[in-house]
């Protein structure tokens, strides 16, 4: 591995010890979301597909069976990825992909709905299983100096890859035999992910010696208190499971934000997703710019304030729009200046959040001893997921109270300032070095 004076993310894709990682990561979370949407447009518009349960319901046990591996396997996962060969552990989880993706291409062409929600818990497990070996690898592969790069890089392909997986997934379902492409295209992308996994180089096991407890309720419990031993190490998970709060409450929104606030159909929902993926991930990789080749935790208020005030911003932005009698599509939506503010407000809040969820990605890869660092890891997944489910609730409990969408993502931007100020509190270093960042900057 080569230090270098000035580094540069985007010359990692050309270099076997992160493109190879990169684009196997990239198809599964593509994948994930390319199934998921392609499978609850099909529970929505298909009769062959319709089940005891509503829509509604079905969308929601789709999104529960697919976190309910994080809780449940997280803690298992996190031990495989210490004890053995990330690189071999990987290729692995890709097989496995492949599996499942031949029984979802068997339920989609039958529209067997048992079948499929069995492959939303499977690509479940197959993240689960891949997500504390996707962060292990990096510190592994790059240095200190790299770091930041190296997860912006990352952070920018999976939301990528999750708006391009949701895109296709829409958009495959809109043809005849849409079933059986959506299938075949899932099938296609594991096997293309499978073979990008060959390439990826050795990646010696940390601790080789670990015995694995099987037992997932002692060993979430034992993963907790692992991260917990560091306050540094636990603040920021905790810090980037707020990040996942905050951005599961405007993601769920956005069809009812679209349809009934800002007038808009179907297409407009997924512009949304469109602007907010694409913010996530140039925040990202803005993030060496800003960090200037250093692990820079400085960005993280930086990242908080954006994720407040545009957060902010966008409910005033809501107030005096147009309605219009029918639903609006894109083009009429953008050419519609009323909007440009709401898409803007979007756009910057989400970047916000790439700026301050990348840092954290990387101090905590950078802080925890590689022995057991894979483990604080899967911990990070299991409160990403707790966290994921508290926000539903969250989101839940206001809607039925009669709040409305743009006070509830309103209520969740003013809870970011409470849990910004808590977490400078807590770690003062956060405060100082933003400080010390805007001096030189300015």
């Amino acid at each position: 591995m080569n230090d270098h004076a000035r580094p540069n993310q985007f010359a990692l894709l050309g270099q076997r010890r992160f493109a190879p990682f990169f684009w196997t990561q990239f198809g599964g979370a593509g994948n994930d979301n390319l199934f998921k949407f392609a499978f609850t447009v099909m529970v929505a518009y298909r009769a062959e597909a319709a089940s005891a349960l509503s829509t509604g319901l079905m969308v929601n046990l789709i999104a529960a069976l697919y976190i309910l591996p994080f809780v449940l396997f997280s803690a298992t996962s996190g031990q495989l990825a210490d004890k053995y060969d990330k690189a071999v552990l990987m290729r692995r989880v890709k097989t496995l992909e492949i599996a499942i993706m031949a029984l979802a291409l068997w339920g989609f062409v039958t529209a067997n709905v048992p079948a499929l929600l069995a492959c939303a818990f499977g690509m479940g497990l197959h993240s689960t299983l891949f997500g504390p070996a996707k962060y292990a690898y990096l510190p592994q592969h790059v240095n200190n100096a790299e770091l930041t790069g190296a997860n912006g890089m990352t952070e920018m392909g999976t939301f990528v890859a999750i708006l391009l997986g949701n895109l296709a997934g829409g958009l495959v379902m809109t043809f005849e035999r849409g079933p059986l492409i959506a299938g075949l295209a899932c099938v296609a992308v594991a096997l293309l992910g499978w073979t990008a996994a060959r390439f990826i180089p050795p990646t010696a096991a940390v601790d080789p010696q670990l015995r694995i407890n099987w037992n997932p309720f002692t060993e979430t419990a034992r993963n907790l208190r692992l991260a917990a031993a560091d306050r540094t190490v636990l603040q920021a998970l905790l810090a980037i499971s707020w990040m996942w709060f905050y951005g599961v409450a405007f993601l769920t929104q956005f069809p009812v934000f679209a349809k009934d606030v800002l007038g808009g159909n179907e297409a407009v929902a997924s512009l949304l997703l469109a602007v907010f993926s694409i913010g996530i991930a140039l925040g990202s990789v803005a993030c060496e710019w800003l960090a200037r080749g250093r692990v820079e935790i400085g960005l993280v208020p930086l990242g908080a304030i954006g994720m407040t005030a545009f957060g902010i911003d966008l409910y005033f932005a809501t107030l005096h729009l147009p309605h219009e009698a029918a639903l609006q599509g894109v083009l009429p939506f953008v050419r519609d200046p009323a909007h440009w503010r709401v898409m803007l407000d979007l756009f910057l809040l989400s970047a916000s959040a790439g700026i301050y969820s990348v840092p954290l990605y990387a101090l905590i890869q950078h802080h925890t001893p590689a022995t057991h660092r894979s483990r604080v890891i899967a911990a990070n997944n299991i409160l990403n997921a707790i966290y994921m489910v508290v926000c539903s609730g969250y989101c839940a409990a206001l809607l039925v109270a009669g709040v409305s969408v743009p006070a509830l993502l309103l209520s969740v931007a003013l809870l970011n300032a409470v849990a910004a100020l808590w977490l400078i509190w807590r770690q003062p270093l956060y405060g100082q070095r933003f400080l010390a960042w805007a001096r030189q900057r300015a």
